[in-house]
């Protein structure tokens, strides 16, 4: 219904009003659970108190608590903090609210590493697809310590529970905002991207989700010591134990300030300590890509995946990192291998197909290949459903970045015109390829279909660069295990099968990672 002063739909914690915007009515701020503070901290996420009358729903909702971004970073990616502890919430933007439409649903989850980002973020607007006949959802979430700190003392994965929590509140509300429930197409962006990739492998998903959406982002789980490792760094420069129950009494800010300390080790190229999801015997039983791979999690439902061609240039080009790496050569090899559990001929076939490229490319290619592009290949080729697989090639207006990780949310999203996603892409950025890579999405949330050929025995992924979109095929090479991809630079990924690192490349890593610290600062 619509009085006055905008939509009112009613959820079933109390009605919320929006607003309509350039003929979209937009909810902002719902919450989904109750705030995860108090006797919740670190605990699974609880429905939230329902209230009386109607909830102003017209301003985004609190975010997560969060370090911000280094300043070599904040100057390409923007992280809006909104302070308050109700930070469960999300966002609708719908053409029709009311029900009866049964349009297609998309819900987000924003990336950020586990760490950082929010619904927030100007380049998440989710009015385009409302647009094109699609309802967005998009949801916040805990982050960090809050939400993956692995605690004796708690339970594990809240901030994956509080996914859980908004999947089911859509999937039992979203029909009075105009929604399908059982169109419901579950997306996500790097680490929002693992996080949907684990719960599509959730037994408790099942039935929720309709199709899934892929983007930088593989899943995975991280090893319980590696997770444990960061709460005790954090814990011994905090001298308290490393229980939920002491991290609970720690000033926020000076949690979120040890946390960011701790985490400066952490690098998607290098690893390091970092935050992760753990498989918990409930919500994550076993490894989510082996059971999406090997298992029978959630076969009826439909994938759209990709990358983009240069991710690691997010990750080494602010701060000067990509010079410095090649700078180190040999050791940042040494790295790299290290980091993909790769022997000397997986480098070495890089090389060859590449004898020009310097040591920061062959590292970062390697990289990407071993955490993106093969597990991705992997699951397609497992998939008895359709897949369709893309990679985003067009390069950024700004020096050096390419076609990096995160550049093509304002291309899915159609916001390439907000100064946010200009930070990233320069100015000009193509209306056109806006409206091939969003219509693309729109297509897939809708019928399932982008518009090219689903996967099969001749690899096909769809190119969105500075051209016309086009299809290329990349088979694998069954000699030297190495991947085609659609560059049309092939770079090859780490070959399966090759041995683990020796205690000289653990030693590598090491001073890799010091090497890196030392320049960040």
């Amino acid at each position: 219904m619509t009085d006055q002063a905008g939509p009112v739909v009613r959820t079933p914690h109390g009605d919320v009003r929006g607003r309509y915007e350039r003929g979209i009515a937009v909810f902002r701020g719902i919450p989904y659970a109750a705030p995860p503070f108090g006797p919740l901290r670190f605990r699974p996420p609880r429905p939230p108190e329902p209230w009386d009358g109607v909830r102003d729903a017209g301003a985004f909702g609190p975010t997560a608590p969060k370090p911000p971004y280094s300043e070599a970073f904040a100057q390409y990616l923007s992280d809006p903090v909104i302070p308050g502890d109700d930070c469960l919430n999300l966002n609708v933007w719908t053409p029709e609210p009311g029900p009866g439409a049964r349009l297609p649903v998309l819900v987000w989850l924003h990336g950020g590493a586990l760490t950082r980002g929010s619904s927030a973020v100007p380049v998440y607007d989710g009015s385009s697809f409302a647009r094109d006949g699609v309802v967005c959802v998009s949801v916040n979430y805990r982050l960090g310590v809050e939400g993956y700190g692995l605690f004796p003392d708690a339970p594990p994965n809240p901030g994956l529970h509080d996914q859980l929590a908004a999947l089911r509140w859509v999937h039992e509300s979203i029909e009075a905002f105009g929604g399908d429930p059982g169109r419901i197409t579950l997306c996500g962006q790097s680490a929002g991207a693992i996080s949907a990739g684990v719960l599509l492998a959730a037994p408790q998903t099942r039935g929720l989700i309709r199709r899934a959406v892929l983007q930088s982002g593989a899943p995975e789980v991280s090893d319980r010591d590696k997770v444990r490792r960061m709460v005790r760094r954090m814990a011994t420069r905090l001298k308290i134990p490393a229980t939920a129950e002491a991290f609970a009494a720690v000033d926020r800010e000076l949690l979120l300030r040890t946390q960011a300390e701790v985490g400066r080790l952490s690098s998607p190229v290098l690893g390091g300590p970092a935050f992760g999801i753990v498989v918990d015997g409930d919500l994550v039983p076993r490894d989510p890509l082996k059971a999406l791979t090997e298992g029978a999690a959630a076969l009826d439902v439909e994938l759209l995946m990709g990358w983009t061609r240069d991710e690691y240039r997010l990750w080494l080009v602010p701060g000067g990192l990509l010079d410095h790496v090649d700078r180190l050569g040999a050791v940042a090899l040494a790295g790299a291998m290290a980091r993909c559990h790769a022997g000397h001929e997986v480098p070495r076939g890089y090389r060859a197909l590449h004898p020009d490229a310097g040591t920061a490319e062959i590292v970062g290619q390697m990289v990407t290949d071993h955490l993106l592009r093969v597990p991705l290949h992997r699951l397609a080729d497992a998939r008895p459903g359709a897949s369709h697989l893309y990679e985003f090639a067009w390069p950024s207006g700004l020096p050096g970045l390419g076609a990096c990780h995160a550049l093509e949310l304002g291309f899915v999203f159609d916001s390439g015109h907000v100064p946010e996603s200009q930070k990233l892409a320069g100015e000009g950025a193509p209306q056109e390829l806006c409206d091939a890579m969003h219509g693309a999405w729109v297509r897939f949330a809708t019928t399932g279909d982008p518009g090219w050929e689903a996967w099969d025995a001749t690899h096909p992924v769809r190119v969105f660069g500075a051209g016309e979109p086009y299809t290329a095929h990349g088979p694998r090479d069954a000699e030297t295990g190495l991947w085609a991809t659609a560059r049309t630079d092939p770079a090859p990924a780490a070959a399966s099968g090759a041995r683990a690192p020796g205690a000289e490349l653990a030693a590598a890593v090491r001073r890799l990672r010091r090497s890196v610290v030392a320049r960040r600062r």
